[in-house]
């Protein structure tokens, strides 16, 4: 018997363009779902604005939209990796609000890396980090053989850390790269296991 951490629904339906082979996977605030076209220019917007990429510890992006949307537009046709399965985050009435993925993805020690970008500041400080985690982590473990969910962020994003904290994960190291030093954060099945038999059905 699975009590689930809340209750984790996967629709049926049409696979979108571009797609890593999943349904709509729904949480509490939101749904996830596979990447397409008309993600392209959030997804711009997001990686070009300063304070998303530091907090995502990635380079600010410099070439033009007309030039990312031909890039964007043959990653996914030609867009087939087993160990990498993005998805974008909407609001139950379809807003994209953020993107999140797992890869990294080693079948033979049983785990994966998880990242998560709610690139929409609407939406910041109100759960919706907290539900995409729990709404991802809960379909690793329900659909796959994977044991250890696995992430970094940043040393001084405290906010990031307490919603991986409240989701179950638990810091486990830190890493050096670059200028940047990073909290390392694990959640093993076995731990993920025993949050769903304390949680009220």
């Amino acid at each position: 018997m699975k009590p689930a951490l809340h209750k984790l629904k996967v629709k049926e339906g049409p696979h979108s363009f571009g797609t890593s082979g999943h349904n709509m996977i729904t949480g509490s605030k939101v749904k996830l779902r596979n990447k397409r076209l008309s993600d392209a220019r959030n997804d711009y917007v997001w990686q070009t604005d300063p304070e998303l990429t530091q907090l995502d510890a990635t380079p600010l992006l410099t070439i033009s939209y007309s030039q990312y949307l031909l890039d964007y537009t043959s990653g996914l046709r030609r867009y087939s990796n087993p160990n990498r399965h993005p998805f974008a985050i909407e609001t139950p009435d379809g807003k994209h609000i953020g993107n999140c993925v797992y890869y990294n993805i080693n079948e033979a020690k049983g785990e994966a890396e998880m990242g998560i970008m709610i690139g929409n500041r609407d939406y910041w400080d109100k759960g919706y980090g907290t539900d995409t985690v729990t709404t991802l982590v809960n379909h690793i473990f329900l659909q796959t053989n994977l044991r250890r969910i696995h992430l970094k962020t940043l040393d001084w994003n405290k906010r990031a850390q307490k919603c991986f904290r409240k989701c179950g994960f638990k810091p486990y190291g830190r890493l050096g790269r670059g200028n940047f030093t990073f909290v390392l954060m694990e959640l093993h099945r076995k731990q993920w296991g025993k949050r769903q038999q304390e949680e009220p059905s």
